[in-house]
């Protein structure tokens, strides 16, 4: 015989999984872009424009989750945050989804992609753009298991976007 009373338990569970939804949202896009950065400027991967793309919406999740912890979890300002979070992460995803599409020739680009020039005399400019890698959206420079860095984008970020907002629901309704 159960010592806890009917319904203590569901209730219990509600502020780990708004908790855990939180959590989430602010580690998954946090190892994603670290991740392209480090290959970035750690192994000399050279990001194209799609590349950067991606990156913008999980810059956006972090922040919206990082605001999401000046709240208690269980607060609909928290919920609301991380649900603007998991829907960023999404949007990372989405765009990961075409990119992998256009390095499969699924679907045709949608711009050239090109190396960007920062800064300095014109004559740093335009040594920076003569020496400069073009990279191509639609060439895969990596892949682990077959899969590019913007499949596995695509991959994490949509399944984690689900998780997020799966948790988020299971905590509403307990």
């Amino acid at each position: 015989m159960s010592t806890v009373p009917d319904g203590l338990m569901e209730r219990r569970s509600a502020p780990e999984a708004n908790s855990a939804a939180r959590l989430i949202a602010l580690l998954l896009p946090s190892a994603l872009l670290l991740g392209a950065l480090g290959s970035q400027y750690l192994g000399g991967l050279h990001p194209c424009e799609m590349c950067y793309w991606q990156r913008w919406p999980h810059g956006a999740a972090i922040v919206l989750a990082g605001l999401a912890f000046t709240a208690s979890a269980s607060s609909e300002r928290s919920r609301l945050l991380t649900v603007l979070a998991a829907v960023a992460i999404a949007v990372s995803g989405a765009i990961g989804v075409y990119h992998a599409g256009v390095e499969l020739g699924i679907f045709e680009g949608i711009t050239t992609c090109t190396a960007m020039a920062t800064g300095g005399t014109t004559e740093d400019l335009l040594r920076q753009i003569t020496q400069a890698p073009i990279i191509r959206c639609d060439q895969v420079q990596f892949s682990f298991l077959g899969i590019s860095m913007a499949g596995w984008n695509a991959i994490l970020s949509l399944g984690g976007a689900a998780l997020i907002l799966s948790l988020l629901a299971k905590a509403k309704r307990a």
